[in-house]
């Protein structure tokens, strides 16, 4: 039995590549920016699974173009990327990550309280 196949839209954490890669052929887009809509819709073709950010459209069209996807992973608090009504009608599981930014918002608030607390900005503009 052949593994399944997972095209990863952007470069994310080693560690969460090995853990796919365990189980799953893994294709990276290499590039700092998102795969252009073109590229895109030509490397979900022959795929099993999608792992996507926020950034990429999961839409009807880009379903149809992808015959054999069984799952998309959204790397994202949100879903409003994925038309969700089209991936349910495909028999398509869409799943997201809701608590990825807990901590970096509450380290971000914070940050604020204290900048406002010492007069960061003020401070920096007057030296």
């Amino acid at each position: 039995m052949t593994k399944p196949k997972v095209f990863v839209t952007r470069k994310i954490a080693q560690e969460a590549l090995d853990m796919i890669g365990g189980v799953a052929e893994v294709e990276v887009w290499e590039d700092e920016l998102p795969p252009p809509r073109n590229v895109l819709m030509k490397r979900v073709q022959d795929i099993d699974g999608l792992l996507s950010l926020l950034t990429d459209k999961i839409d009807a069209e880009l379903m149809d173009a992808a015959t054999k996807l069984k799952v998309v992973s959204n790397m994202a608090v949100g879903f409003d990327n994925i038309d969700i009504p089209a991936a349910t009608s495909r028999g398509i599981l869409v799943g997201n990550t809701p608590g990825v930014l807990t901590e970096a918002t509450a380290d971000f608030a914070f940050t604020l309280l204290l900048a406002a607390a010492r007069r960061v900005v003020e401070g920096d503009r007057y030296t």
